[in-house]
């Protein structure tokens, strides 16, 4: 009996212009994720989640999203914006999160997006992408800690991407990295660890499955 089908989200943490996120996560889904899925998993799926399409306002529901019903949190929201989020996330199976480091942490947005809900992360598998100057394993350190408190079950390799403002013109002229940047990106396993990440998360899904 064939496996049945999975969605991972691809979640763009920046939402502020000009911004890199589309660029890296389109790169690397490109290059290094859609390939596996097509040679190896054809039960997968990856859709891209752009926050800059939702923009979520700081908290504004009147209780705690770990407050919802577990079953069926979403109808218990207040506000729309909310219930709409809700509903989407809970349509995946499993996330990876693209986040660019400001100031050695996380994006106001992205934060603002994981702390609206609760029940809908719960349990599933997730992988950080990070990008910045020297690649952000701080925000990555700090991400994986707020995702590990709202119950996601995040996979042990994170991707640290080395990636500046040469970087994003370069994208932007050309929708490629430099040849500078790929040197980067080799020395900092930028493949291998997105590889490894995808199949991680592709290894928990299966396992649930067959819990």
């Amino acid at each position: 009996m064939p496996a049945a089908a999975k969605t991972i989200a691809l979640v763009i943490g920046s939402t502020r212009t000009p911004r890199m996120g589309p660029h890296i996560q389109s790169y690397i889904q490109k290059t290094y994720l859609d390939p596996i899925v097509a040679s190896s998993h054809p039960n997968i799926r990856l859709e891209t989640v752009d926050l800059q399409a939702h923009q979520l306002p700081v908290f504004d529901e009147p209780m705690h999203p770990a407050g919802r019903p577990q079953a069926d949190p979403t109808s218990a929201y207040s506000h729309e914006h909310t219930r709409r989020w809700s509903a989407l996330v809970r349509g995946y199976d499993a996330f990876v999160f693209f986040t660019p480091e400001y100031n050695g942490s996380i994006p106001a947005g992205l934060k603002t997006a994981i702390d609206a809900l609760f029940h809908e992360w719960t349990g599933k598998p997730a992988g950080v992408v990070s990008y910045a100057g020297r690649g952000g394993a701080s925000v990555a350190a700090h991400l994986r800690t707020v995702l590990g408190v709202v119950g996601l079950k995040v996979v042990p390799t994170t991707v640290n991407v080395p990636a500046g403002a040469k970087t994003l013109a370069s994208f932007n002229e050309g929708a490629k990295p430099r040849d500078e940047d790929l040197e980067r990106w080799a020395e900092a396993k930028v493949e291998e660890n997105s590889k490894a990440l995808l199949s991680e998360i592709i290894a928990q899904l299966n396992e649930t499955e067959a819990q």
